[in-house]
């Protein structure tokens, strides 16, 4: 018998992603997913792993600029220049819906 998620851990996956799956993925997902996470797992297996190579196999400083202030931008010319715009906000698409 291959291995595979229970229905429940597929649902809840699907859930945190919020997409709605059909009957039909969430049985082929049970097993993928656990093919996926067999995989994943196999990085615990390599010998020779150092946590410090995880974190960056080089060393840079990091050198940061003084902060400076400046003038601040005038808000009318900035909203001159964006492409919508109602009174002194910038109208943007949206991006996130709030429907789950």
């Amino acid at each position: 018998m291959e291995e595979k998620l229970t229905r429940e851990e597929v649902l809840h996956v699907a859930e945190l992603a919020r997409i709605k799956i059909t009957e039909e993925e969430i049985e082929r997902y049970q097993v993928q997913l656990k093919q996926l996470l067999n995989d994943v797992e196999k990085i615990n297996d390599v010998k020779g792993y150092d946590d410090e190579i995880l974190i960056a196999s080089w060393y840079a400083p990091t050198t940061l600029r003084e902060d400076t202030s400046k003038e601040m931008l005038n808000p009318k010319e900035v909203v001159e220049n964006a492409p919508r715009h109602s009174g002194n906000y910038i109208e943007v698409p949206v991006v996130i819906s709030e429907e789950a």
